[in-house]
C-alpha cells in the first residue's frame, strides 16, 4: 500500500520533468535563427509612408543581429565564423551609407522591420531622395536614439533646426560619420516606435503628405496588399518600378512593377516574385514536346535551360531573352529563338552552346534566307554517320595570312559560327556552337545527371522558362548583375566565393509573370 504514494510521487515528477524538457524545446525552436525560414509577411509600418510611384522600397524583417546569428547557424562548421563576419560587414555598410553605426547606434534598440524607399519627385523620373524607417523595440530605445542621434551631430557643428509638420515634430540639419561628407538629414519619431530617416526635411515631409491620403500610399494600394497574402513568407520583401528595373535588368520593357520576396532557405537564398505587365498578352499552352528534347540529351552541361514558344513571348521578355542567349557574340541561337513556338533546350558546355528543338519549329529551311543575309554561307558534311548543315562566315584573313598566299593575295577564312542535324523522322533537331559540341551530343550516352535534377527541383513544368546553372556560370552571371556588385562592394570583397549555382523559373500568366529562383551557396 505504500508504493503506491510512492509511485505516484515519482510519476509525477517524471510529468514534471517531461514538461519542462518540452517547454524548454519549444523555447529553444521558438527563438533558432533556423525560424527566419518561416517569417510571415505582414504589412509594414512604414509602407504608409512611402509613395505608390516610389522607383524602389525594401523592408526587412529582422534586427540585423539575426541575420548574423543564422549565417553561422547555417554555414558549414569551419566557415562559421567567416559567413558571420561576411553578414556584419554587409549589414552595417549598409546603414554606414545613410550615415549610421549599427554596432554604436542601432543594436541595443533596433526590432525586426528595417526599410529603405527611394523616392522621385514626380512618376518616371530618377530617384531624387531617400527614406530610411527603424522600428524600435520600445519608445525609450527610440528616443534615446533620437537625442543621441542629434547630439552627437551638434557636437561636431551641425545646426540643427526643429520644426513641426502635419503635427509631428521634425529635426533636420546635416550629418555623418567620421570621415564622411556631411549630408542633409531630417528625422521624425512616429507613435514613439517608428523612427524616419530621410535624405532631407522636403524627402520627409512628402513621406508625412503621402501617410494622410489612401490613395498616395503605398500600404493600401490594392495590388501591393494582394502582393503579401500571394508570397505568403518571406524575410525581405522588395517593390521596384520600371525607374528600378530598368537599370537591375537591361532589356526588361513593358512591366509596370516588381513584388518579390527573399527568403532563406538552410543555405541557399529563394526569390519569389511577381511581374505585373503593362498590358496583357495571350501565354502559349502548357508546354508540351520538352519531354522528347531533355531525355534526348546527352553530355555535360554547366547550363541547362527549358524555354516553351520563344517566339511568342511577351514584348517585355524578349529583350532579356536575346541578351541571354548572346554568347561571346553568337548570332545563331537568338534567331533560332525567336523563330521557335515550340519548346526549346538550351545547354552550355566546355564545348559550346547546344540547341535542341522539334522538327516542326522552327524549320531550318525558314531560317535560312536569314542566316543567307547576315552573310553565312552554307555546306553540307556527314558526322557521326549523320547529315548535317553548316554555317560559316567569311572573312579576309589576318596580315600574317595574306602575306603567306601566292603573290601576297589576301587570304579567306571560313569562321563557324553554327552547325545543325537535319530532320530524321520525328526525332529532335540539334544546333551547335561547334562540330566537337554536336559530335558530344549524338555520340555519348550520358546525360547531364545533375542539371536535370536541378530542373525537376523547379516543379514548374509548364514555365516559359526554367533554367539552372553551375557554379562557373552562375558566379560569371550574377558578376555582371548591378545589385550584386552593389553588395560586393557594401561587403568590401567580392561574393562569388560563395555562390554555387542557380535556378530559376518563369510562369505566365494574362496579365503578370511569376518568378521563382533559388541562389545555391556554399
Amino acid at each position: 500500500m505504500k508504493a503506491r504514494p510512492f509511485l505516484a510521487v515519482v510519476l509525477a515528477i517524471l510529468m514534471t520533468l517531461l514538461s519542462l524538457a518540452g517547454v524548454g524545446w519549444w523555447w529553444v525552436l521558438a527563438h533558432s535563427p533556423l525560424q527566419m525560414q518561416d517569417t510571415s509577411l505582414t504589412m509594414p509600418l512604414a509602407a504608409r509612408f512611402v509613395p505608390r510611384q516610389a522607383p524602389l522600397s525594401v523592408y526587412v524583417f529582422s534586427d540585423g543581429a539575426q541575420l548574423e546569428a543564422y549565417a553561422r547557424a547555417v554555414a558549414p562548421s569551419r566557415h562559421r565564423r567567416q559567413a558571420a563576419d561576411a553578414v556584419a560587414r554587409l549589414r552595417d555598410s549598409a546603414f554606414a551609407l545613410a550615415g549610421l553605426d549599427y554596432p554604436n547606434e542601432l543594436a541595443s534598440w533596433l526590432a525586426p522591420e528595417t526599410g529603405l524607399a527611394l523616392l522621385s519627385d514626380r512618376p518616371g523620373v530618377a530617384p531624387s531622395g531617400w527614406l530610411l524607417s527603424l522600428r524600435s523595440r520600445d519608445a525609450d530605445g527610440a528616443r534615446r536614439f533620437l537625442q543621441r542621434f542629434w547630439q552627437t551631430r551638434s557636437l561636431a557643428g551641425t545646426d540643427l533646426q526643429v520644426s513641426n509638420y502635419r503635427g509631428m515634430g521634425l529635426i533636420s540639419g546635416r550629418g555623418a560619420l567620421v570621415g564622411q561628407s556631411a549630408v542633409p538629414l531630417a528625422t521624425a519619431l512616429i507613435n514613439d516606435d517608428l523612427v524616419l530617416i530621410a535624405s532631407g526635411r522636403g524627402v520627409l515631409e512628402q513621406a508625412l503628405d503621402v501617410s494622410q491620403i489612401d490613395e498616395l500610399n503605398q500600404a493600401s494600394t490594392p495590388a501591393f496588399k494582394a502582393g503579401l497574402g500571394e508570397l505568403g513568407q518571406g524575410l525581405a520583401l522588395i517593390s521596384a518600378r520600371p525607374q528600378a528595373l530598368q537599370a537591375w535588368l537591361p532589356g526588361l520593357q513593358g512591366v509596370s512593377e516588381l513584388l518579390a520576396a527573399l527568403r532563406p532557405e538552410g543555405a541557399s537564398l529563394a526569390l519569389d516574385a511577381r511581374l505585373a505587365l503593362a498590358e496583357a498578352w495571350s501565354q502559349p499552352g502548357p508546354g508540351v514536346g520538352d519531354a522528347a528534347l531533355l531525355p534526348a540529351l546527352r553530355g555535360e552541361a554547366d547550363s541547362l535551360a527549358v524555354l516553351q514558344a520563344p517566339a511568342l513571348w511577351p514584348e517585355a521578355l524578349q529583350g532579356l531573352l536575346q541578351r541571354a542567349l548572346a554568347s561571346q557574340g553568337d548570332e545563331m541561337p537568338a534567331l533560332v529563338a525567336a523563330a521557335d513556338e515550340g519548346p526549346l533546350v538550351w545547354a552550355q558546355g566546355p564545348r559550346g552552346w547546344l540547341l535542341g528543338t522539334t522538327p516542326q519549329s522552327p524549320d531550318p529551311e525558314q531560317l535560312q534566307p536569314l542566316l543567307q543575309r547576315r552573310g553565312l554561307v552554307e555546306a553540307q558534311l556527314d558526322l557521326a554517320d549523320r547529315p548535317v548543315q553548316v554555317w560559316t562566315r567569311l572573312q579576309a584573313g589576318s596580315a600574317v595570312g595574306r602575306k603567306a598566299g601566292a603573290g601576297g593575295d589576301p587570304q579567306l577564312e571560313a569562321t563557324l559560327v553554327g552547325v545543325h542535324t537535319l530532320a530524321q523522322g520525328a526525332g529532335p533537331l540539334w544546333w551547335a556552337q561547334s562540330l566537337a559540341a554536336l559530335s558530344q551530343q549524338l555520340e555519348q550516352r550520358q546525360p547531364p545527371r545533375q542539371r536535370l535534377a536541378e530542373l525537376d527541383a523547379l516543379q514548374a513544368p509548364d514555365a516559359l522558362l526554367r533554367w539552372t546553372l553551375a557554379q562557373a556560370p552562375a558566379r560569371a552571371l550574377l558578376a555582371h548583375w548591378q545589385p550584386w556588385q552593389l553588395l560586393s562592394g557594401l561587403g568590401g570583397q567580392p561574393l562569388g566565393d560563395a555562390v554555387d549555382g542557380l535556378s530559376l523559373s518563369l510562369e505566365p500568366g494574362a496579365e503578370r509573370l511569376q518568378l521563382k529562383a533559388r541562389l545555391r551557396l556554399r
